[in-house]
């Protein structure tokens, strides 16, 4: 494996499938697991030191999730960039965040905007300084929190899953020259028109940015390797 987790500390009074999961949904996400590279449970419970019951449980949510190709009698491999699901996740991510961009216009306040700014702040000082991991986790509380203002609290976990293949692009995307300082800027806008409180130019806004972010995406897939 091209990963080592015998750092990783887990904590024995949860349930272990809960914590490998999302570590292993990151290093997925992350492009640490590369896509096609093999994942051996068997050594990912040696270094975990667990059985490998809980890392099959994990490594089946993520086959749900269609971020790991298990095929039987032979490895179990990190699944390949494949267009036709990233456009797919594309399309209900879309769906979802307009619905949420215009219900959170009705409902927001002066101190929903304090919140989105302070977000938006500390994923612009997250740029400057080329953290780009950190950059991608307050792009995400940005989005997160706009389900919460729309006061949907269910929608973001399904957001959640559902943009997990556009996901696996964005670390490629983040560095690039421009891509981040756009990102911003959006969200600028996307804050403004939720001010308005008028529901379709909230809709609208997310759906611009997330457009421009999906064309994006298509450059980085058909860049050098990607294709």
């Amino acid at each position: 494996m091209s990963f080592d987790l015998t750092t990783r500390r887990l904590d024995r009074s949860r349930p272990l499938r809960d914590q490998i999961y999302p570590l292993l949904r990151d290093l997925i996400l992350t492009g640490t697991i590369k896509p096609g590279e093999v994942i051996d449970e068997k050594a990912i419970a040696l270094q975990l030191n667990v059985s490998r019951t809980p890392v099959r449980e994990a490594v089946k949510r993520l086959s749900d999730e269609h971020l790991v190709d298990v095929v039987a009698q032979s490895a179990t491999r990190a699944a390949p960039m494949d267009r036709s699901e990233i456009q797919q996740s594309f399309l209900i991510r879309r769906a979802l965040e307009m619905e949420s961009a215009a219900q959170a216009a009705t409902h927001m306040r002066q101190e929903h905007a304090d919140r989105l700014h302070e977000i938006l702040a500390r994923h612009e000082r997250a740029v400057e300084r080329r953290h780009f991991a950190e950059a991608i986790a307050q792009d995400d509380a940005f989005h997160h929190a706009i389900t919460e203002i729309s006061d949907l609290p269910r929608l973001w976990g399904t957001i959640e899953i559902s943009k997990a293949q556009l996901d696996r692009c964005r670390h490629l995307m983040v560095p690039r020259a421009g891509q981040a300082e756009a990102t911003l800027e959006q969200h600028r806008e996307i804050i403004r028109a939720l001010n308005s409180h008028d529901p379709a130019k909230a809709s609208a806004a997310m759906k611009a940015h997330l457009d421009a972010a999906y064309r994006s995406t298509v450059a980085v897939l058909d860049g050098p390797g990607l294709g």
